[in-house]
């Protein structure tokens, strides 16, 4: 199963440049279920698992940081359209994997695809106004790459 987790993190790694393959690994070795992982196709329910448990926990960040009575008028803004970002791409991310469960991978690559937004616009809006940064970069950047790494190991499942 650690072969399975290898090869289809250093597949994914050779063919996306969003992909690093020490996330990859990391984020599947502690994870029982993909330790038990006979396939890809194992693995990419538990890549969905994994990133539906991320938007979560992003929006679990995302209410302790609005806590913050001393937060501006812009910065409050921009965590609340993250907010609803990470709350529409768990949605997606729940529409793909019963997609990719049912077998229909154009379905289950058009949800996860459109998930991928949210890491993304989240941080842009941060950026748009001078002097802001976003307090989201990190959880953002690894919220992306395990959709790269749900999208690429789809690819690799065989048809």
């Amino acid at each position: 199963s650690s072969d399975v987790i290898h090869d289809s993190c250093d597949k994914a790694a050779k063919g996306d440049p969003n992909i690093k393959f020490v996330f990859c690994v990391s984020s599947f070795e502690g994870n029982p279920k993909a330790k038990t992982a006979t396939g890809v196709a194992d693995l990419v329910k538990v890549a969905i698992e994994t990133a539906m448990a991320n938007a979560t926990s992003i929006g679990a960040i995302i209410s302790k940081l609005l806590d913050n009575k001393t937060l501006d008028t812009y910065a409050r803004h921009c965590l609340e359209d993250c907010s609803e970002l990470y709350s529409g791409a768990g949605s997606s991310i729940q529409s793909g994997g019963k997609a990719f469960e049912g077998k229909d991978y154009g379905t289950a690559n058009a949800e996860i695809s459109s998930a991928m937004d949210a890491p993304d616009t989240c941080e842009e809006q941060f950026k748009e106004k001078k002097g802001y940064v976003s307090p989201l970069t990190q959880e953002n950047n690894n919220f992306f790459q395990l959709l790269a790494i749900v999208l690429s190991f789809m690819d690799l499942v065989p048809k």
